[in-house]
């Protein structure tokens, strides 16, 4: 078997969307787990939608999901240029083309928008829908005719001639055999009226030209794929290995669309998703690997990838589980990475002088994604002001009146500490529970809640007050005794 050779061909039309992030995914490794060559090529053949910032999203993203290439516009392997627009100005397309006029197998068409509008408009079904297919009106022009038009300069396309009887069968990888009738086959376009290629025609002369082996894309192309082999198939060329990837939905069982939130690598990132996590998540977006494991290293993905272990059934988008995994990796990193993500966010939030590496290193274990940090550190900054029912926990056995109490008796304890550390506030706390017979949350509960005004913390009185340090800690606590005060008076 010849080399496997694999190509990510995005169009640069703007944010990319996790569809496509997992196609480059697929395709990367399927070349990484047969040692083959993994291709960039930037299909700009759409003018109309191209977004120039789009051409940074596509390297950028590559570059920090770890996705490299062997091959394209700044890598050339000797198949190039890999930018479709810069292929065109040596009219390669246009020349392929006119091979499969010369062959009958495509033809001329100088059809005018308003004559294409009325055969849609007639070919309405009841029900009001279109069905779009071109009629070959153009197809029975004589050479003379067309010549001609050529020579007149009429505006035209270069349609693709199908078969309007029998059947095609392609292979797929996922699929299997899929058989089409030929009836239902239209005569896409290949040559548009501006010169440039069309997305599928530019997609197969590329393929070959670069000798791609393994075609992975979604499923929503397995209607085109029949008219793709009856190209390969009228240049007598080899047809690559198709991988159609299923649907990829949201919760709801829909498409994922733009609206959702998180359909883009870059919504993901900016929501603080690790880029390891991105892709340890998309890999198993329709993917499921022989073990029973789901953290998995992209170098880990290298090696056990296997794309005949693609499911057919649509993947969920579940952001429930992304934010789980993103957490896994969170407590994986090593200290000093996690803290330059953390600690930016720690500052956003508290602009007092306490030890934020403290701070930060309380939440390694306790968030998902860098934002949560927000949320569960408000309290450092200032008090938030809380409801008196905190205090009172069935669990720890609690109450406004025995808080109160262990409040009022811990705080004289407190002031006479010097040295204000945890393990002197530890100490001082476990000295009381002792004296008092009591279980550790009877003391810990009510100490908590003075100190931080919120049922949860990214740590325990001990650590809270260690990192307020003793005039702010006593402060709270005074505050707490004098709110329980207030209400047994009541």
């Amino acid at each position: 078997m010849s080399k496997i050779r694999t190509r990510f061909a995005p169009s640069p039309t703007g944010r990319m969307h996790v569809g496509n992030l997992r196609t480059a995914l697929y395709e990367y490794l399927i070349a990484r787990h047969e040692h083959g060559t993994f291709v960039l090529r930037i299909e700009d053949t759409d003018q109309e939608r191209y977004v120039p910032e789009a051409l940074d999203i596509i390297y950028n993203t590559m570059k920090i999901t770890g996705l490299q290439h062997d091959e394209g516009p700044d890598k050339d392997g000797g198949y190039g240029p890999y930018v479709q627009s810069e292929r065109m100005k040596t009219g390669v397309y246009l020349d392929y083309a006119k091979q499969l006029v010369e062959k009958g197998e495509a033809y001329y068409c100088f059809c005018t928008k308003e004559r294409l509008e009325e055969l849609r408009a007639s070919s309405k079904t009841e029900d009001g829908k279109e069905i779009a297919k071109y009629d070959k009106h153009c197809l029975h022009l004589s050479k003379e005719e067309v010549q001609a038009k050529l020579d007149a300069g009429v505006p035209y396309v270069i349609r693709q001639n199908n078969p309007t009887e029998g059947k095609t069968t392609f292979h797929d990888a996922i699929y299997g055999d899929i058989e089409v009738d030929n009836e239902e086959l239209d005569d896409m376009i290949l040559i548009k009226t501006d010169g440039y290629p069309t997305y599928n025609f530019a997609n197969v002369v590329d393929d070959h030209l670069q000798e791609i082996t393994h075609v992975v894309r979604g499923n929503e192309y397995l209607s085109s794929a029949p008219k793709y082999n009856r190209l390969y198939e009228a240049f007598g060329w080899d047809v690559p290995e198709y991988v159609h990837c299923p649907t990829i939905t949201d919760e709801n069982h829909k498409k994922l669309s733009k609206r959702s939130g998180h359909s883009s690598v870059e919504d993901l990132l900016d929501q603080g998703f690790l880029p390891e996590a991105v892709i340890n998540f998309v890999a198993l977006l329709g993917w499921s690997p022989t073990e029973d494991r789901e953290i998995f290293s992209l170098k880990e993905l290298e090696e056990v990838f296997d794309y005949h272990h693609i499911s057919k059934s649509p993947a969920v988008f579940d952001i429930v589980k992304l934010r789980w995994m993103n957490g896994e990796y969170i407590k994986n990193m090593d200290m000093d990475a996690y803290l330059e993500h953390a600690l930016p966010v720690v500052r956003e939030v508290v602009t007092k002088d306490y030890d934020l590496v403290k701070i930060a290193e309380l939440l390694k274990t306790r968030i998902e994604v860098f934002p949560d940090i927000k949320e569960k550190i408000d309290f450092f900054e200032e008090l938030p002001e809380y409801d008196i029912a905190m205090y009172t926990h069935k669990k720890m056995k609690t109450n406004s009146e025995n808080s109160l109490e262990v409040l009022k008796d811990m705080l004289p304890r407190l002031q006479a500490l010097e040295a204000f550390t945890l393990e002197a506030v530890e100490a001082a706390c476990k000295g009381y529970i002792a004296e008092k017979e009591l279980k550790n949350g009877r003391v810990l509960w009510p100490l908590r809640t003075a100190v931080s005004g919120k049922q949860m913390t990214p740590g325990g009185a001990y650590e809270i007050m260690e990192i307020l340090g003793k005039e702010e800690s006593l402060a709270r606590i005074q505050k707490g005794i004098e709110m329980l005060e207030a209400a047994v008076q009541e």
